[in-house]
């Protein structure tokens, strides 16, 4: 049996991957504020195990409590591997640091950065004595890597979480049951996320042209070709701990 937990799986990304891993020998563990009721119709059928469990990851407690019910559940003696996918994520605020809210950084960074952080924590613990395989997946962008005008928050945010994939894969190599972790970007696809993009007002972001041209030109990824490179990665690869992937490494 594989054991996957995966924030944001209402749509996108987190909803791609979830699709492409309800097959036998697996449970899903969904974390997100609103449920897809498709997903849990298309286990049911499979009839695969899928638990939906409503969090805001910006609130530390409630997310706490969300991994210890998620590891009550699990069990150990038949885990053939467990994995955490850290994929919820926001890229608002889009403005100039100045013109966005202290309120809406924080948003930003809690969502981004701080959940992904918590959530490795509770895994990392509460996995620290079964020796079977076990991954957190941080998904991650090419934002970490440059500064865009209007990102501020979420460039820093990403690159912050490269940054720790790097050093708890380092810490990781250390122990005797260790957990690999890798970031992964998934570049440029079609999602909600995008269209929040390309509706941004250019004094507040200036690239906003190039990402309306990348939908119009038919450069967008779909999150279904994402989701398979990725967990093609995980099952047929040997992901190195700490390394950060980008997608353009695959295609």
């Amino acid at each position: 049996m594989k054991y996957f937990i995966i924030t944001g799986t209402s749509r996108g990304l987190g909803k791609s991957l979830t699709e492409q891993l309800i097959k036998d020998d697996h449970t899903i563990f969904c974390i997100s504020r609103r449920q897809n009721n498709e997903l849990k119709d298309l286990a049911a059928k499979a009839g695969i195990n899928l638990y939906y469990f409503s969090c805001d990851l910006q609130k530390v407690e409630e997310t706490e409590r969300v991994m210890e019910k998620i590891f009550t559940t699990i069990d150990f003696t038949k885990a053939e591997g467990i994995y955490l996918i850290n994929n919820a994520g926001v890229v608002e605020p889009i403005h100039p640091v100045g013109k966005a809210t202290s309120t809406e950084i924080a948003m930003n960074l809690q969502i981004n950065l701080m959940a992904p952080m918590i959530l490795s924590t509770s895994f990392i613990r509460y996995t620290a004595d079964i020796n079977t395989t076990k991954m957190i997946v941080n998904i991650s962008s090419g934002a970490a890597n440059r500064p865009i005008f209007g990102w501020g928050a979420y460039c820093s945010s990403k690159a912050g979480l490269d940054m720790f994939t790097k050093t708890v894969g380092f810490e990781q190599e250390s122990e005797s049951n260790p957990v690999t972790v890798i970031s992964f970007s998934p570049g440029i696809m079609d999602t909600e996320m995008q269209s929040t993009i390309r509706q941004s007002d250019k004094a507040d972001f200036k690239e906003v042209e190039k990402f309306i041209e990348f939908n119009e030109t038919g450069q967008l990824r779909t999150t279904e070709q994402v989701s398979a490179i990725l967990l093609n990665l995980l099952f047929q690869g040997s992901p190195e701990n700490g390394r950060v992937y980008d997608i353009k490494e695959f295609i």
